[in-house]
Parts: structure tokens; C-alpha cells; sequence
């Protein structure tokens, strides 16, 4: 029953036209091990910075430590256009850090970076995002944020999509150049290859590639999710 959700996942976004634009991706719920789970659905395999077994669930995914955890995707932060961009995750629980933490990034907060995270003191932990430049979304959403898909993607140099609790919001910040090393998950890379504002939340997918349609993203992950933790008791 799992080996059939994500063939009807992937089979959905195949209908969808979306699928072409991942190109890292893995889905961190439903195999048997956690090296199963960092098994990449698409695209170059992820290198693991501390998690364990123990950290892993195949019914609600992986879950940082919010300390010292994190996944080097491998997937440079310039692989794709600069206004043909898209990342995403799906979230199980969401970051309980008080201080700000990352799911996902690259860059800092310098230009060009990419984030998404939820907020610092300046804003005021709902969800918020980077998405090929410096300047950041502010507060999006609901305060405390929703589960469930958080991404971004670009198509046009002038704006972005941000997509959480279900909603898009359309952000008007010009882009900039990508900043170039690896994008992390459950962190953001800083901006020198080092990992920074780690999450203890719990993922169960992570995507990068080109802009895509996010609502159909959600809709299919959505769907595989509760796929699997129905196959599984």
C-alpha cells in the first residue's frame, strides 16, 4: 500500500505537469529505514549530518533536533534560473524553536539567499520566507503557523509565491542573483557552508527545482500523506 501512494503520487504530478520541475527531492516517510527515506526520489542523493534511526518515523517523517541535525541536499543553491525556482516541504509538526529556525535555505540572509522558516523576534513566529533574495517576506499566515505544505516558487523576476496553511501569497520582491552553495533542510546554510538556525520540526518531504504550480503540489502530498499513514498501522 505505500509502494502504491507514491506511485499514485508521482503518477499525479506526472498529470499535473509538475513533476519535470523537481529535481531534489526526497520523501522522508513510508520506507522501512531512515536510509530508505534518504533514498532521493529525484535528483542527487542528500547527505545525512546527524540524524539517526531514532529520529525517523515512517507514519510522520523526520524530526530535527532544532541543535545540531540537518540534510545537505547536494543540490546547489544556483542549479535552476533565477526566476524559474521553486522549494518546498511538507511538514508533520512545526518548529517549536522560539528563536527563529530554518526548514529549509541557503545564502543567510544575504543576496540571493532562499529560506524558509519561522519567525525571529522582528517576526513574530509565523511562517516567513527568502525566496532568490535578501529581503524577507515578513510574517505570512497564520500565527501559530499550519502544518502541512510550506514552500515557495518563483516564476518572474518581480514577485513570488508563498504557499502555507493551504493559502498562496504573492510577494513583490525583485530577484536576485542565487546565491550558489548547497541548499539544507531542517537548517540554512549561512552563506559560508556552514549550517545555521537549525529546526526541531518534523518533514516528511523536501523538494527543489523550477517554478511549479503550488496548489497542485499540496493537493498531491496532501493526498500521500495520508496514504501512508493509513497503509501503515
Amino acid at each position: 500500500a505505500v509502494r502504491q501512494a507514491i506511485e499514485a503520487f508521482v503518477r499525479g504530478c506526472k498529470r499535473d505537469g509538475i513533476w519535470s520541475a523537481i529535481k531534489a527531492s526526497c520523501l522522508l516517510m513510508g520506507a522501512r529505514t531512515l536510509s530508505g527515506a534518504l533514498t532521493p526520489l529525484v535528483g542527487t542523493a542528500p547527505t545525512n549530518n546527524n540524524f539517526v534511526s531514532g529520529d525517523y518515523n515512517r507514519k510522520t517523517g523526520l524530526a530535527g533536533d532544532g541543535v545540531g541535525k540537518s540534510i545537505n541536499t547536494n543540490r546547489a543553491g544556483n542549479s535552476d534560473p533565477q526566476n524559474n525556482f521553486h522549494a518546498a516541504v511538507y511538514i508533520d509538526t512545526i518548529s517549536s524553536v522560539s528563536a527563529g529556525a530554518a526548514y529549509l535555505g541557503n545564502g543567510g540572509t544575504g543576496a540571493g539567499a532562499t529560506s524558509l522558516f519561522r519567525g525571529f523576534a522582528t517576526v513574530p513566529l509565523a511562517h516567513a520566507a527568502r525566496c532568490r533574495a535578501a529581503t524577507s517576506s515578513g510574517a505570512i499566515g497564520n500565527n501559530p503557523p499550519a502544518s502541512g505544505l510550506f514552500a515557495v516558487s518563483r516564476s518572474a523576476s518581480a514577485s513570488y509565491v508563498i504557499r502555507t496553511g493551504q493559502t498562496d501569497f504573492t510577494i513583490t520582491t525583485t530577484s536576485e542573483t542565487p546565491a550558489s552553495e548547497n541548499i539544507l533542510v531542517f537548517a540554512r546554510n549561512n552563506g559560508s557552508n556552514s549550517p545555521e538556525i537549525y529546526t526541531n520540526a518534523r518533514l516528511t518531504f523536501y523538494s527543489i527545482g523550477e517554478s511549479l504550480t503550488l496548489a497542485s503540489l499540496d493537493s498531491r502530498l496532501s493526498t500521500l500523506y495520508t496514504a501512508i499513514g493509513a497503509a501503515i498501522p
